[in-house]
């Protein structure tokens, strides 16, 4: 593939003076940072499984291999969808299949966060609502201080559902994100019986994966039961050296009250070791071919060119940008613990109590070779660079549901704590032939203690929300849906420690922020007006809080560039807020499931990060601005015989900016530009087909072209991407059950495109570095076996 720049005249361009807030030059990961059924039916609520209404009151319907339904807003995404991927895929990738969602990786699993990227009808991940049990992880994106990805909080082959809602999201899914839509994941309870399974991965470039989980069945009268899991997986990378490691453990107790009453107590520990792909731009890609990896494991290359005694390819154009296409190394390394302890009480046969406790933590170390600053202790031209987060949030969740006559009601509060630091540090590499070079994923003071500290930031967030919600059924067939949600944050805190040298001021932000709003309404029906036939609508108003981010790191409040311009912000600026609308019709039944959604968006007071400069020595400018949005989606799947499913979706997304943008270069001419990242259309279309022990399915997704930068004149082409798989289960074989073999092939017809886009900010105008290039065709094979 070509990459593309559309350019247009400069003229958009105007320079002169401006009163914008910068961002100091910042790091390289200052990321901006969603079986065959017979007919479609309401999922119910098992006893001592009660979900719990999903948002907007509206009900919701498995997504099945063979089928997508839903209704209203909501879709639940089966175990059974899920085990169409590749063991140990992101949950999120199964959301792909959903019109109006856009999933893109850099690996076929999904799982490197610094790649990854999921937009749900344009809303990115730091946009959605997300929960795990009942347990909010907020913000998605890669080195977050406001959440936890979901692959780092539960193994994948132990959630069992996810209701993906592509409305406006419902008051009682607590969240601090929460713009456009929420994500629900839901674990698996422990099976009944004593038992277990064991499943052995292998794939390309040297990948593996191993899942084992137990069972205890119930182990007494009560029904007590619990189980527990481990997966250790190394997938291995397509474009240079280093793998991406991942170990995580699972566990979770079910403690059955009564008849009608349970408590569920989850805990996760995941471990992630993972080097990066190397950020890319159109320049690079077309003057230097489509893999660019890191130097590493070639220490020796990357030392001499840093030194400047080794010359590698370069073009004017790559100059030109600033571009840095050879550093050796760039990665993670994340610990997290995620736990969490949930109550369904029956007070009476009318009123449930519903409650859960919860706590995470997170420790991550985010790195790369910095060919700008030298080794201070040794004589490398270069060192690490190594961004050091904490994070730990404890909080609950309380409600009560409350039935009379034709109506439910729901009223709750959330409160949660957050701890979060943020730090800059530099450690040394070794002299050339005098030790083993530093790896991305740690240890890091092989040579010593950091010899330089760029930055140090503390901030202590506090959440607060309530809700009240009414679902009432006037008649059978009609479900209206009222409430709303009262929401208060306030974070408090910034820079502890500032390097003048470094920063190029002498104080750094610090202070109070605070969102609130005591009213953010939701509306929503969904009338069966005959049989097969549904009509839908759902209308809320949303807020995200301010994000927390450490100075030069994409769009916070504290990332500007002093105090100075945080002050001023402190005055000038308010929580982001939107009104989402949605409405739309589906058909059922056996046969055909279709459905046709329209949408409209409007957001205010969106703090976007723009970038100037280059990959080492980046400028943001956080400016508020407004979008504008306005989309389709429609679905089809026909079920023509037993076993057969052919799905097909279109999706149009007409996203705009709704003013100008002004940078200290002056003043881009912004307003009705589309939206950067995200494609207006997408088709995608799924055959699966299931004889006896047999299941195959192709998938094939098109995305249009994305703009690239915030004037439109840079953009990366539309692009077809195909994966195929088949599984055979042999039943029963000796003491094993369920014996199954699986193959699956991703980029079926190795296509070149780029997944993730804007991962150090979007460009004003022109080409910047910071595209991810998507994998190449990749080959997987599974054993599983239960017993």
């Amino acid at each position: 593939m070509a990459a593309t720049e559309d350019r247009t005249p400069v003229s958009h361009h105007v320079p002169r003076p401006t009163q914008s807030l910068h961002v100091a030059p910042g790091p390289r990961h200052a990321g901006t940072r969603a079986p065959a059924r017979s007919p479609a039916r309401t999922v119910p609520a098992a006893r001592h499984r009660d979900h719990g209404p999903v948002q907007g009151g509206n009900e919701a319907v498995e997504v099945s291999s063979h089928r997508s339904v839903s209704r209203g807003a909501d879709n639940v995404v089966s175990k059974a969808v899920m085990e169409q991927f590749t063991p140990g895929t992101s949950v999120l990738k199964a959301a792909d299949r959903l019109p109006g969602v856009s999933f893109s990786s850099t690996d076929p699993l999904g799982i490197d966060l610094w790649g990854a990227s999921i937009y749900v009808r344009g809303f990115f991940m730091d946009q959605l609502g997300v929960t795990l049990d009942g347990i909010p992880l907020n913000d998605q994106t890669y080195e977050s201080n406001n959440g936890l990805n979901i692959i780092q909080a539960a193994i994948s082959d132990d959630i069992d559902r996810s209701i993906i809602s592509e409305g406006p999201g419902g008051v009682t899914v607590p969240s601090t994100s929460t713009l456009g839509g929420t994500m629900q994941f839901e674990t698996g309870d422990p099976k009944d019986k004593l038992g277990g399974k064991i499943s052995q991965g292998f794939g390309s470039y040297s990948s593996f994966r191993t899942y084992a989980r137990l069972d205890s069945g119930k182990l007494n009268s009560s029904g007590t039961k619990f189980m527990t899991a481990y997966s250790r997986s190394d997938e291995g990378m397509w474009a240079g050296g280093g793998s991406q490691f991942q170990q995580q453990v699972d566990a979770k107790l079910v403690q059955p009250i009564g008849q009608e009453s349970v408590m569920k107590a989850f805990f996760n520990w995941s471990d992630l070791a993972e080097w990066n792909y190397w950020d890319t731009s159109l320049a690079m890609i077309n003057g230097l071919g489509w893999r660019t990896p890191h130097l590493y494991p070639n220490y020796a290359k990357a030392y001499n060119y840093a030194a400047g005694n080794l010359a590698l390819p370069t073009t004017d154009a790559i100059e030109e940008n600033g571009d840095e296409p050879y550093l050796y190394d760039g990665g993670q390394h994340e610990t997290n613990y995620t736990g969490g302890l949930n109550f369904d009480l029956a007070l009476t046969d009318r009123l449930r109590w519903r409650s859960t406790l919860y706590g995470t933590s997170q420790t991550g170390y985010y790195t790369y070779s910095d060919t700008s600053t030298p080794s201070a202790d040794t004589e490398a031209p270069f060192s690490q660079e190594v961004w050091q987060n904490r994070q730990e949030r404890y909080g609950f969740t309380t409600s009560f549901l409350y039935k009379i006559a034709n109506h439910n009601i729901d009223a709750g509060v959330w409160y949660e704590n957050n701890n979060q630091e943020a730090g800059l540090f530099w450690y040394n590499e070794p002299t050339l032939g005098e030790g083993a070079p530093l790896k991305t994923v740690g240890p890091y003071n092989t040579y010593g203690k950091a010899f330089q500290q760029g930055y140090g930031f503390n901030w202590r967030t506090n959440n607060f929300a309530f809700h009240l919600q009414d679902t009432w059924r006037p008649v059978e067939n009609l479900r209206v849906t009222a409430g709303f949600k009262s929401v208060l944050a306030t974070t408090a805190g910034g820079a502890s420690y500032n390097n003048p040298d470094y920063t190029g001021v002498d104080a750094l932000p610090n202070g109070t922020m605070t969102a609130s709003s005591a009213f953010l309404p939701h509306v929503g029906t969904s009338y069966h007006f005959l049989r097969h036939h549904e009509f839908y609508f759902d209308l809320a108003e949303n807020m995200r809080t301010y994000q927390v981010l450490p100075n030069g790191v994409g769009n916070s409040p504290w990332s500007v560039q002093d105090q100075d311009a945080f002050r001023k912000l402190q005055h000038n600026v308010s929580p982001e807020k939107d009104w989402v609308y949605a409405v739309g019709y589906r058909y059922t039944d056996k046969l055909v499931q279709a459905s046709l959604a329209g949408y409209h968006a409007d957001a205010r007071n969106r703090l976007q990060a723009a970038t100037e400069g280059t990959i080492l020595a980046p400028v943001s400018t956080v400016v508020p601005t407004t979008v504008h949005t306005n989309g389709v989606d429609a679905a089809i799947t026909l079920t023509p015989i037993k076993g057969l499913a052919i799905y097909n979706s279109v999706s149009y997304n007409h996203s705009t900016y709704g003013g100008n943008i002004t940078t200290s270069d002056g003043i881009y001419y912004t307003k009705g530009k589309k939206v950067v990242n995200f494609p207006q259309f997408m088709y995608k279309a799924n055959l699966s087909y299931r004889w006896k022990g047999l299941e195959t399915h192709f998938d094939v997704h098109y995305y249009s072209k994305r703009y690239y930068s915030y004037v439109n004149d840079t953009s990366v082409p539309g692009y077809w991407l195909a994966s195929t798989g088949a599984r055979y289960n042999f039943g029963k074989v000796g003491f094993a059950k369920n014996l199954s073999v699986d193959f699956n092939v991703y980029n079926l017809f190795n296509s070149k495109y780029i997944s993730m886009m804007g991962q150090n900010g979007n460009p004003m105008s022109g080409d910047y570095q910071s595209l991810e290039r998507g994998a190449v065709r990749e080959f997987f094979g599974t054993v599983s076996a239960e017993f």
